[in-house]
Formats: C-alpha cells, structure tokens, sequence
C-alpha cells in the first residue's frame, strides 16, 4: 500500500449509516457518493479479522487491501469506505448508499437473488470455537445441543446453526444469541455467556491467535467470498471481474494473502 493511499483511507473512513456523502450522485446514478461517475463508495463490516477490523481508528484488513487493488486495476476510484453492521450491508448496497460490498460475504442463492457478486476471491468453511482452557470440548454439530451458541447476524455461521440445529430440533431457539459483529460474539465466550461461536475458519484462526480460545472443529462448507455489486452494475462488475485476475495472476494477491493470513 502506499503512503498516499493509506492516508487517503485515513481520512475518508466513516463510521456507520451517519457516514459523512457528498452532494453529488456516485458511480452508475446511484447515490454512494462519488463526485465523479467513476468514482465508487465501497462498504464493509469492521469486526471480521483479518478480513477487515479497525487498528488505532484506523480500518484495515484483507478485504479493504484488495478491493482498493483490484479498483487501482480499473478505470474506477475508490472514493471512500462506508462502515455497517453485517446484516446492513445488502439494504446499503440497494439503496444505493454505498456501490461495492467488501465484507467476507459469502456467494450464495439467496443473496444473488438480490445483489450480483464478482468472481470469488476466497474460499472457506466454518469453524466452531471455544474457549482454550473450557470444559466443553465439542467434536461435531450434535455436540452443540443444549449450549448457548452464538454467530453473527445474517453471516453463514448463523445459517449453519439455523439450518443444521435449530430448525433440525437439535438445539432450542432460545440458546442462540446473535451478535452485530463477531468481536462482541468472541468476548462473550471469553467471559463464558456462551458455550461456542460459529464463524468463517480464517477468521477463527484469527482469533485463536490473538484471544484464549480454540477451534474445536470445522464444519465443510465450501463457502465462496465474492465482492457484492448492484444487479444492474453490469460494467461496472465485469471491471472489478478483470481487476481481481489482474491481482490474481500478479504477485499481489499472494502478497496480500501472506500479509493477512501468514505464509499460505
């Protein structure tokens, strides 16, 4: 990254749907803020290391990295980054709030309904964490029955749980706890309100590293992260398609990925 970029980050990061906008319309006639109609607001849900998360106020990350190289590859620029909870991500990219969803969001049938995505850029399964010094040492999805579980809203992980335990009879609704970001999950498993977290491997890794907890086991998902674009954004996504090759086939994405997840 350059120190130019970085800085420009720096002072266009704004937090929340009270993010400061300019007058004029963004990219394509939406309304993400761009003062030119190439340029684009991209959005993202800080709390998801290393994907994106905030270090001395500052947001960084896998995803913000690689959004911003894949837009250096294109005749677009990026504007500025627009920060929500998850579950607030697909209504900002509608509603024309924002252009370009970078947030670890997993391609799938139900959000393609309503958004398009590029081609995937990472590949993932989820993961059940506990805590590293706890009891309870659970080796598959069954062992989850009767414990408080927490995931992130509107993430996979709580998909998993709805889907595979709540729904199959395995685990009762009420032991479910929904978080707006996977930190404030983490935390309550630290201080034992809850038994286990779901959530994307990578990230559990992340915190493994960092916090006293463990990945008991992973749970196969085959789970695909794309960047989330407008249905009706059609050049503007077959950009984004050719700049995520051109960092693909370079050394920058093994670059990123070494710098976020360590030697791969």
């Amino acid at each position: 990254m350059s120190e130019n970029r970085t800085s420009r980050r720096e002072y266009l990061t704004v937090v929340g749907s009270t993010a400061v906008t300019l007058s004029v319309a963004g990219c394509m006639g939406g309304g993400g803020g761009g003062s030119d109609e190439n340029e684009v607001v991209a959005g993202t849900a800080p709390g998801f290391p290393p994907f994106e998360m905030k270090q001395d106020g500052e947001l960084v990350g896998f995803d913000i990295d690689l959004l911003e190289a894949v837009i250096d590859e294109t005749e677009y620029t990026l504007a500025s980054w627009k920060e929500f909870e998850f579950k607030s991500l697909i209504p900002a990219l509608t509603n024309d709030n924002i252009d370009v969803v970078a947030a670890g969001m997993t391609i799938n049938d139900e959000r393609d309904q309503t958004i398009d995505f590029t081609d995937p850029y990472y590949s993932s399964n989820q993961a059940i964490v506990v805590r590293a010094e706890g009891d309870f040492s659970p080796g598959s999805l069954s062992d989850l029955s009767g414990h408080a579980i927490g995931a992130q809203k509107g993430t996979t992980g709580e998909s998993v749980v709805q889907e595979q335990l709540i729904d199959g009879g395995s685990l009762d609704e009420s032991n479910y706890n929904s978080y707006g970001n996977y930190v404030l999950a983490v935390e309550d498993l630290q201080n034992g309100n809850i038994d286990a977290v779901v959530i994307d491997q990578p990230v559990a890794e992340t915190f493994a590293a960092q916090r006293p907890v463990t990945i008991a086991f992973t749970y196969e998902t085959g789970e695909n992260f794309g960047f989330g674009v407008r249905e009706e954004d059609d050049e503007f996504t077959q950009a984004l398609n050719s700049g995520l090759a051109a960092v693909q086939d370079g050394s920058t994405y093994q670059d990123l990925t070494n710098k976020w997840f360590g030697q791969q």
